[in-house]
């Protein structure tokens, strides 16, 4: 990307301290670039997860896990990506901090083929579902008929592989059909994680 500094001023003056700068340089020269190539399009239109992290405007981050079809995350050319949002918990905590920073960081991995990942790094609006398809004719059909509630697009600045030295193969099962969009508490998860019950015996404790 001539003109451009590729990677954080962090990391430029950490390359310096840990005398990694020569080893950076090669792997920026040789596999960061500022769009998606013929193989990294093919490769996003076959992943079926990816792993979205945002940060809101204080810089306070987010990592959140989105999944689909494979073609969900949709190459609408290959410097923009779009994938759908759809009805969740209502928290909006992915979609909030893009309206107050565009700035997103997407990485898909494929764990069961190649075991090779791929980052892709820009900026994302928020465009409607009606809006969007009028702009791009093969934007994927809503899945499992729940129309998104809106699509986050995002402009392509840096795209770059994940190496595989440490990507585990996962082995595909048939997993029982779910429903999208529900509200049933056991179907979601629950308190898996014991929160809502901590909170109960906390007050119980302090009344």
């Amino acid at each position: 990307m001539p003109g451009t500094q590729v990677g954080s001023d962090g990391e430029h003056e950490l390359q310096e301290t840990l005398g990694t700068t020569e080893r950076a340089e090669r792997f920026y020269d040789d596999q960061v670039i500022d769009y998606l190539n013929p193989m990294m399009r093919e490769f996003v239109t076959r992943m079926d997860m990816a792993f979205i992290s945002t940060a809101d405007a204080h810089g306070e981050c987010d990592a959140s896990f989105r999944a689909g079809t494979p073609g969900f995350l949709h190459v609408i050319d290959d410097r923009t990506i779009a994938y759908p949002e759809y009805r969740g918990n209502g928290v909006m905590a992915s979609l909030g901090n893009i309206l107050e920073n565009p700035h997103v960081g997407i990485l898909m991995i494929d764990f069961v083929r190649d075991l090779i990942g791929l980052h892709v790094n820009g900026k994302a609006r928020m465009v409607a579902d009606s809006e969007l398809r009028e702009a791009v004719c093969d934007l994927p059909s809503a899945e499992r008929g729940k129309a998104a509630q809106v699509w986050v697009v995002v402009d392509v600045e840096e795209a770059y592989i994940h190496c595989r030295k440490h990507i585990p193969q996962m082995i595909p099962v048939t997993r029982d059909r779910r429903e999208w969009g529900t509200d049933n508490v056991r179907a979601k998860g629950g308190d898996y994680f014991g929160v809502k019950a901590g909170r109960r015996h906390a007050e119980v404790k302090a009344g």
